[in-house]
């Protein structure tokens, strides 16, 4: 362990052997945190966040007084909390990477007056189809399992399943969840303005709860616990609606408070500069 005199020393030593490489590796870290805070921000992931900042601090206090630990340790490591974070969401990166050569330049007043209602008029649909299959399915006692994705579930998750890429649509999500149909008894993820894939497995939680809980609900509580992303539920025994956000269920959901939460998730999905297509 150094005494602070000795860390004051290593300090006056790295600005008296200045090369200008130093000017361009600190540049270069600093891109690496922006890339890596701004994937973070923008796929909601705010606790991230804190923890990626609260690790870099340690590992530079660790290096500064610390014998073992040098500048090389510090920088190999900031690069591998650094890739980990990003890897995290590498869907959404590739996906921003892809699309920031398509997007054609617009000014601010452009923006303001054409996408953000367009936006609004898109979630509108979405969100109208969405309530009325749910009021549907509950009406029929049909169970039903729909995750609301951020782009970020584990691939194994979606692959369980059939990919569908389907436009929203009340009438193919009560298809898809009619009893004895091949894909009923699966999770549906809807990612955004599309029905991503059906008829997929879900990780189930682990805590106790009620018996009236089965297999769909400890389904649709325990993705949340494992991805940041929202699940709704209808039970096929007494077609109660609920949804599940951060491993906590609400239940007995009525209409207005579907459209609630999924006005919330669609403002999160559409309201970075309308970045869906």
């Amino acid at each position: 362990m150094l005494t602070p005199a000795q860390v004051w020393q290593n300090i006056k030593n790295v600005f008296s052997t200045f090369q200008w490489i130093m000017i361009v590796e600190a540049l270069f870290l600093c891109v690496i945190v922006y890339i890596v805070l701004r994937t973070l921000w923008e796929n909601n992931a705010r606790r991230f966040i804190f923890a990626y900042l609260f690790l870099i601090v340690v590992a530079a206090f660790i290096t500064l007084f610390s014998l073992p630990v040098g500048v090389t340790e510090f920088f190999m490591f900031f690069l591998v909390l650094s890739l980990f974070f990003l890897f995290l969401f590498n869907v959404e990166l590739k996906r921003g990477i892809w699309n920031a050569g398509k997007r054609a330049p617009m000014t601010a007043s452009s923006v303001t007056t054409a996408k953000a209602p367009a936006v609004a008029v898109r979630a509108d649909e979405y969100i109208t189809g969405i309530v009325k299959a749910i009021q549907n399915l509950s009406k029929n006692d049909i169970g039903a399992l729909i995750v609301f994705s951020n782009g970020n579930l584990p691939k194994e998750i979606i692959e369980s399943g059939v990919t569908l890429n389907a436009k929203i649509s009340s009438q193919l999500i009560e298809g898809i969840f009619i009893p004895k149909a091949p894909l009923h008894d699966g999770a549906m993820i809807i990612y955004g303005d599309k029905i991503q894939a059906a008829g997929c497995f879900l990780p189930l939680s682990q805590k106790d709860y009620p018996k009236e809980y089965g297999t769909r609900h400890r389904a649709g509580i325990g993705v949340t616990e494992v991805a940041d992303v929202s699940t709704i539920i209808v039970s096929e025994e007494t077609g109660i609606v609920s949804y599940v956000k951060h491993g906590e269920i609400t239940r007995f959901v009525d209409s207005e408070g579907l459209k609630r939460f999924l006005k919330e998730y669609y403002w999160k999905e559409f309201n970075a500069e309308g970045k869906k297509s």
